[in-house]
């Protein structure tokens, strides 16, 4: 377990331990006393579940009033916006809690098909239909969190602490051993009370303040690379229109690129309804008006989402989000930073929204938390269960910097592309000009895309042998408006 609660037999606190440069900490069979993990997100929930295996009791530090039911919650303003759970994060999700993705589906989470149940335009194509290689969960983030929340919590050592903010760490710059907090909304600054915790785990999200906590005990914060392509989207929900006769589309994806810079998504969630989210790179950016929000879908790459949105019925208000940036924080790298603290979810790793990665991230980190810890090779030691962690995101970093630096206006420290890059980079937009028409081709790319498989599957020997050397296959020149027949 990381924790700070004693040192191993033969050594004294504060002692190296080789390679990772922190102290030693309890091997995997020790518990901790006490562990506390800043924010109630489902990467929080997550790491509380694994971390309950190894400590006496865990205690979430929530700044919202959490709700009592499947409800969007003022702590994560992009829970009203579309989601997926890719089927790495699906696998890894069952893993973790078994069973639940029985209950999702009992409670309405649509199942779409990649790529047979959607009409896919990229980089102005449309991708064939035919059958599919892996599937989406598309409920709605709240319904998703509330499930997880209920069957985290039904585990009497882990508790909740709501309607409370952190605002500093306890300890120094050798080892964190708690965090101070503060509850919110009182009408005049109430106490800063003290929580001794054994480790701390930051799960705050994007907007997570550990550069300040750790700058307050003389530590130093974490090297942040930055990538921002500017991507702002809307949302809004409606009651699907009934498609043309004989159609069969439960939904669309539209990808923008660096000659398309409007994108679309349109996918099924809980009650018949269905998610729509309008995006645009910077300069492009959809308008958050109602009036204006159909119309916006008109400059996409073909009329057919929005002549499907003129058929149908809205059923919210339009809610906009611009915090898009991919951020990642290098605590893996060396530096000044204490033992007891790691950072997990968003608030090691976030990613630009279009990719749909967070909430498969967060359980894939929980899961490599969970291996680290259980690892009996080695001693969990905070940077090597934080390297872990960051592994976990590694992939999905992969793919979504990589597509961004192509990107018109992208900023930020992490935009270069190393000499040495550019021939996988080459390679895949070949891989990405042939996915459409190619069902070989195109079951790799989702595999990787799904975080199932590691990106070694693109250069699997039939997969290159097309990339390389393959033409580019045709594909439909209108959206296809049903699957394409099973190959008899």
């Amino acid at each position: 377990m990381v924790d700070s609660a004693g040192a191993r037999p033969g050594t004294h606190d504060g002692a190296g331990d080789g390679a990772d440069g922190h102290p030693p900490v309890p091997s995997p069979g020790r518990r901790a006393r006490h562990v506390v993990i800043i924010g109630g997100s489902i990467a929080a929930l997550l790491t509380a579940r694994t971390l309950s295996d190894h400590a006496d009791r865990v205690t979430i530090i929530e700044r919202d009033r959490l709700p009592a039911g499947p409800e969007p919650r003022a702590g994560v303003p992009q829970s009203r916006h579309t989601h997926v759970l890719l089927e790495g994060g699906a696998r890894a999700l069952e893993e973790l809690l078994p069973g639940i993705l029985a209950e999702l589906r009992a409670q309405g989470s649509p199942r779409v098909g990649m790529p047979r149940d959607l009409v896919h335009w990229q980089s102005g194509r449309f991708y064939r239909r035919t059958a599919s290689t892996h599937h989406l969960l598309t409920g709605t983030r709240p319904a998703l969190e509330w499930l997880v929340r209920r069957r985290v919590l039904a585990d009497s050592r882990i508790t909740v602490v709501e309607g409370t903010e952190v605002v500093g760490l306890l300890g120094d710059a050798s080892r964190v051993r708690g965090v101070r907090v503060r509850e919110r909304g009182a009408r005049t600054r109430t106490e800063v009370r003290s929580f001794p915790a054994d480790l701390v785990v930051d799960a705050s999200g994007r907007g997570s303040r550990a550069p300040d906590w750790l700058a307050g005990i003389g530590a130093e914060p974490a090297h942040e690379e930055t990538l921002d392509t500017g991507l702002a989207y809307a949302t809004r929900l409606f009651r699907g229109a009934d498609g043309p006769d004989g159609a069969e589309c439960p939904a669309y994806n539209f990808t923008p690129d660096g000659r398309h810079v409007r994108g679309a998504v349109v996918l099924p969630v809980e009650d018949g309804r269905h998610l729509v989210t309008l995006s645009g790179l910077r300069g492009n950016e959809p308008p958050s008006e109602e009036d204006g929000f159909t119309g916006f879908a008109a400059g996409l790459g073909h009329p057919v989402v929005h002549d499907w949105l003129l058929k149908a019925r809205p059923e919210s208000p339009v809610h906009a989000f611009r915090a898009t940036a991919s951020v990642r924080r290098r605590y893996d790298l060396p530096g000044r930073r204490p033992a007891g603290f790691l950072a997990a979810g968003d608030a090691l790793c976030s990613f630009n929204p279009v990719y749909g990665q967070g909430m498969s991230v967060a359980a894939l980190g929980a899961l490599a938390l969970r291996d680290a810890l259980a690892d009996p090779r080695r001693t969990p030691t905070t940077r090597r269960v934080q390297r872990a962690l960051l592994d976990a995101s590694r992939q999905a970093w992969k793919i979504a910097s990589g597509a961004d630096r192509e990107l018109p206006g992208a900023r930020g420290n992490a935009t270069g592309t190393r000499w040495v890059d550019r021939p996988g980079a080459w390679y895949l937009a070949r891989v990405v000009e042939r996915a459409p028409g190619d069902p070989v081709v195109g079951a790799a790319f989702r595999a990787a895309l799904a975080l199932t498989s590691s990106t070694a599957v693109l250069f699997a020997p039939p997969v290159l042998r097309a990339v390389l050397f393959g033409p580019v296959r045709p594909t439909p020149s209108a959206p296809p408006a049903n699957p394409e027949p099973a190959a008899g």
